[in-house]
């Protein structure tokens, strides 16, 4: 299997091409959103993809979409016989699309933390706060919070997350809606959290994006993926290391040990490193498949 890196649809308008998903016009309402096989690490995209990650990826999402009933999602049709021409003739859409309603989306990413790793971390050694948040002395590398946190992220200039405050969030739109989407990442948080832990998963911490629809906030984008969560195996799990992951974490890793800056454009994945991330990747979708298909 060859990896899907670019899409062209004839006769169909796309619109954006993100990191990962290519987005296209369907009609003044509706969007054809296709995850590709791309993988982005460090603010870069990769010149090799990893084959299948994007139907595994789509259909991660599309498991949480249909589980999770407090918050209203952009889902409109997963099945691409049901999508209109010419999107339902294009056999490499199959698994790996959606038809979804168009949103205004909020511009700040909504982060749930459960544990402390990552940029938190980072941020941690040198202020002892994550994103204007007091913490506990003395915490440890991936040491579970008392609470889990809310940390939203803006996207700044150069492409890179930006942890802000919540009362920055809330100075920069409607503060009641800011509110809204603080309590909503939590309880996605939790709710996925209690969820994974009955397949020896550990939710670290994740990041969801929403909209407005008619002035409703709803879920869009991915959800609870392995390319928006950290996933960590519980029967391995231990304070103070860098715990074993069912993410793109892996390829994060690998990177640090190579001579590539971060900054040019980056070298081809090797293929033990593409197939290893696969590896991780089915892991997590069958993981999570079991979950909601257990008898």
């Amino acid at each position: 299997m060859e990896a899907i890196i670019k899409t062209d649809i004839p006769g169909a308008k796309k619109l954006f091409s993100g990191k990962v998903r290519d987005v296209y016009e369907v009609d003044a309402e509706h969007l054809v959103i296709v995850a590709t096989d791309r993988l982005s690490a460090f603010d870069h995209v990769f010149p090799n993809g990893i084959p299948g990650k994007g139907k595994l990826l789509n259909q991660i999402s599309n498991l949480w979409f249909s589980n999770i009933n407090f918050v209203k999602n952009h889902l409109v049709e997963t099945d691409i016989k049901n999508f209109p021409k010419p999107f339902c003739d294009i056999a490499e859409l199959e698994d790996r699309s959606v038809m979804v309603k168009k949103a205004e989306r909020i511009d700040f990413e909504c982060v749930a933390r459960g544990y402390i790793i990552g940029s938190g971390w980072k941020d941690y050694l040198n202020t002892g706060e994550i994103c204007g948040i007091a913490l506990p002395e003395g915490l440890q590398m991936a040491q579970q919070f008392p609470h889990p946190i809310f940390t939203p992220a803006i996207k700044a200039q150069s492409g890179h997350d930006m942890n802000v405050s919540v009362e920055y969030m809330r100075n920069n739109m409607d503060p009641q809606a800011a509110d809204k989407l603080g309590e909503l990442t939590l309880r996605l948080y939790e709710f996925a959290r209690e969820k994974l832990s009955d397949a020896d998963i550990i939710l670290a911490d994740t990041k969801f994006e929403f909209g407005f629809i008619n002035n409703e906030i709803i879920l869009i984008d991915e959800v609870l993926t392995p390319d928006s969560s950290r996933f960590w195996d519980k029967t391995q799990y231990k304070i103070g290391d860098s715990p074993v992951s069912f993410d793109k974490q892996f390829v994060r890793d690998f990177l640090e040990t190579t001579t590539w800056d971060k900054n040019s454009p980056p070298p081809p994945l090797p293929e033990e490193i593409v197939s290893k991330t696969k590896e991780k990747y089915v892991e997590i979708y069958n993981r999570i498949k079991d979950l909601f298909y257990r008898k």
